[in-house]
């Protein structure tokens, strides 16, 4: 096994590789990001990291006083950056929530583990930010104040969350690996008639869960059934852009185990560079590896209010990467959504992908 470095050792690589992401330094150093924070904790050469308490019911009631600021959650694959300001917490033992137009949040409090304040001298300016990691040591959720955030209220909301512990590095775990898809053959049938039943999309996990199937399990089970149609590839790219030109508002959902944030509205200015596709809003920002993108489903689920149809896409491993709803126009209470699920309906299927491939 491979000795990691030092503490030290981790400084002095930060020294040298300045310009480049902590994200992929840690990757080349074989640490996770954590590791790499935690290696500067405390007073240096213009920089200030400092433990804190990570659990989200102390730390969420006190960032809604940094005001205006910006939330940033990731995966492997895609990063959803959502300018707002934190409104109402709701508490949890094992689901949490953040709840607001602009920064929205499905929280799962098991996995915030470490957490640390960044204040930063650079040559742009003060850059200050908080910082939630997993045992594995990889980002749960980040907050970034912004020029016009509540900076007077910065240290009092640091102090408060301050942690004893103020010792470099941190124990870190093996990372969990992604659950593959998880079928069941035996079940297909009730799985159909039970989804068919179906009132409510929060109703569906449970169900896959009793017939002993996870999300991508139950899609692969009844694909080209009348609820799931496998798309091609291109289909995510596809969509982004056509609900860029449609106008079209969206709710869109990006997150890893320990949280989910949620984007509600339109995706403007896209910009597609290399392997990324880009949203590029004022408000909202995605960043998107096209290239990760291994399986896609159209997936319709019954609810009491129409169908909720829905584009979700995955890895290879068969991590959920996005997925993207149609959001009704609040200024229109006879929207069906009609437009979305005809941009739903235009996308290609999957073999159609393959008879030009």
């Amino acid at each position: 096994m491979t000795q990691k470095p030092s503490a030290a050792d981790i400084r002095q690589a930060k020294i040298d590789n300045a310009k480049m992401r902590d994200r992929d330094l840690a990757t080349k150093l074989g640490i996770s990001e954590a590791e790499l924070v935690a290696a500067h904790v405390g007073s240096r050469d213009g920089e200030t990291i400092t433990r804190i308490n990570p659990h989200p019911d102390q730390l969420m009631p006190l960032v809604s006083k940094l005001g205006e600021v910006m939330a940033l959650t990731r995966n492997i694959s895609a990063v959803h950056e959502r300018v707002g300001t934190y409104g109402e917490y709701r508490s949890g033992p094992h689901a949490a929530m953040v709840l607001g137009h602009e920064i929205d949040l499905r929280i799962f409090p098991k996995h915030w583990v470490h957490g640390f304040a960044i204040d930063q001298v650079t040559e742009n300016g003060t850059r200050r930010t908080l910082q939630i990691f997993d045992a594995a040591g990889d980002a749960v959720h980040k907050i970034f104040m912004r020029e016009n955030s509540n900076h007077d209220a910065w240290v009092e909301v640091v102090a408060e969350l301050t942690l004893d512990d103020q010792s470099e590095g941190v124990e870190t775990v093996e990372a969990t690996p992604v659950e593959p898809a998880k079928q069941n053959p035996a079940k297909r049938d009730i799985l159909l008639e039970e989804w068919g039943k179906m009132t409510d999309t929060h109703q569906f996990m449970r169900l896959t869960s009793k017939l002993g199937m996870n999300r991508l399990g139950a899609y692969r089970e009844v694909a080209g059934e009348k609820w799931v149609r496998p798309l091609a590839i291109s289909a995510v790219e596809t969509l982004i852009n056509k609900v860029s030109e449609a106008g079209q508002r969206t709710i869109l959902f990006v997150g890893n185990p320990g949280n989910i944030q949620i984007h509600w509205g339109r995706l403007d200015n896209i910009k597609n560079m290399g392997p990324w596709v880009n949203v590029l809003d004022e408000r909202f920002d995605l960043h998107l590896r096209n290239d990760h993108v291994a399986e896609v489903y159209a997936v319709e689920k019954p609810t009491k209010r129409g169908p909720a149809i829905s584009l979700e896409c995955f890895d290879a491993r068969g991590m959920t990467i996005m997925q993207i709803f149609g959001m009704r126009d609040p200024k229109n209470d006879n929207d069906d959504l009609a437009q979305w699920h005809q941009l739903i309906a235009d996308l290609p299927d999957l073999n159609v992908e393959e008879v030009s491939a």
